[in-house]
C-alpha cells in the first residue's frame, strides 16, 4: 500500500470591501485615535458600531465617542501567537467594554503572564504608531489603573474619511488526501491515471474518494482509466490569477476520462479558446518532470456523442 501523504498548504487572498458611514466613521476614528460607538434607540451604544439594530434591525446612525479605557469581561490566554496576530509573545485574547459602550470589542491584550490577567481588569488602548484606518490601529489594549480620560464627544465627522479597506485573508492548514487519493497522486508520477472501482454499482471514481458517495461503500479496486477524454462542459477564465503564468483568456474544463464514470477538472490548450466546445475529445499534455498533466489537447478525433457523456455532465 503506498504511503498516505500530507502537505502543507496556504489559502490567501486580499479581502477587499467599502464601508458604509457607520463603519468608515469608526476606522476613521480609529486613525484619529478616537473610538466611535453608535447609539440605540433604547440608549445603548453599541462597540464597534453596526449599522443595524441587532435586536430591532432599525437602522443606526448617531455616533457617540466612548473613552479608550474600559473593563476586561472575559479573556483567554494565547500561548503560542501565530502568523499575522496582533502580537508575537504570548497575550490573551479579551472581549473589553470601553468605558461609555454596554458592549465589548474583541481585541488583544498584552500581558506577562495569564496570572496577570482576570475578569474585571482595567485596561485601555494601546495606539499603534503608525494608523491606516483599520482595526489594527489599535495595538493592543494594556493594563491600567488611573483615571477614566476626559473625551471631547466627537460626532463622528472627520476629514479624508476611510471609505474601503483590504485585508488580508489567509488560512494555513496540513492536508492529507488519504488512502485513495494517495494512489491516484502516486499513478500520476508514472503518467498513468487510476480510479477506484464501487462493488456495488460498478463505477469508476476519478480522482478515487475511498468510498463510493452513491452506494456509501469502501472502494478499493483500482482500474486505469484514459488517458484520453471527453470534455462535458467548461469555462473561459478572463482574469489572471495571481502567480499563474498563463495568459487569458484560457479554458478550464471538465474531462470525463475514458472508463471513468466522473469527471476531473483541466486546462485545455492547444486550439482556440473560442473553437473548445462540449464533446471535445482530448490528450493530456505532460511537461518534463511534472506531476500531473500540465494541460489536455485536442486529440484530432470527431467530437463524441452527447448521449456517450451526458450522465457526467
Amino acid at each position: 500500500m503506498p504511503e498516505v501523504l500530507k502537505a502543507p498548504l496556504v489559502v490567501e487572498f486580499p479581502f477587499t470591501r467599502s464601508l458604509g458611514p457607520v463603519q468608515s466613521a469608526f476606522l476613521t476614528g480609529l486613525r484619529e485615535r478616537v473610538v466611535l460607538g453608535v447609539k440605540t434607540a433604547d440608549g445603548r451604544t453599541l462597540v464597534p458600531p453596526v449599522e443595524y439594530d441587532p435586536v430591532t434591525a432599525e437602522d443606526l446612525d448617531e455616533l457617540v465617542e466612548v473613552a479608550p479605557t474600559g473593563t476586561v469581561t472575559t479573556w483567554a490566554w494565547n500561548h503560542e501567537p501565530r502568523r499575522g496576530q496582533p502580537l508575537d509573545t504570548p497575550f490573551a485574547w479579551a472581549l473589553v467594554r470601553l468605558d461609555g459602550a454596554d458592549t465589548a470589542l474583541l481585541h488583544a491584550l498584552d500581558a506577562p503572564g495569564p496570572d496577570a490577567v482576570r475578569t474585571g481588569m482595567r485596561v485601555r488602548v494601546r495606539w499603534a504608531a503608525q494608523r491606516t484606518g483599520a482595526i489594527t490601529d489599535i495595538a493592543c489594549f494594556e493594563p491600567y489603573d488611573g483615571d477614566r480620560p476626559q473625551i471631547a464627544g466627537h460626532d463622528g465627522r472627520f476629514e479624508d474619511m476611510v471609505t474601503g479597506i483590504v485585508a488580508p485573508a489567509r488560512l494555513d492548514y496540513v492536508y492529507s488526501p488519504g488512502r485513495a487519493q494517495s494512489a491516484y497522486i502516486d499513478s500520476l508520477s508514472s503518467r498513468r491515471t487510476v480510479g477506484e472501482r464501487c462493488p456495488s454499482c460498478r463505477k469508476v471514481y476519478v480522482p478515487p474518494r475511498g468510498a463510493c458517495p452513491t452506494c456509501g461503500v469502501i472502494t478499493s479496486e483500482q482500474v486505469e482509466v484514459g488517458p484520453r477524454g471527453t470534455v462535458t462542459t467548461y469555462c473561459i477564465v478572463n482574469i489572471k490569477a495571481r502567480n499563474l503564468d498563463i495568459e487569458v483568456p484560457y479554458v478550464y474544463a471538465h474531462i470525463a476520462l475514458d472508463g471513468a464514470d466522473l469527471a476531473l477538472h483541466g486546462r485545455i490548450g492547444g486550439i482556440p479558446y473560442d473553437q473548445v466546445r462540449m464533446g471535445l475529445r482530448v490528450e493530456p499534455v505532460w511537461t518534463e518532470g511534472g506531476r500531473h498533466p500540465d494541460h489536455y489537447r485536442p486529440t484530432g478525433e470527431p467530437d463524441a456523442e452527447y448521449d456517450t457523456y451526458k450522465e457526467l455532465l
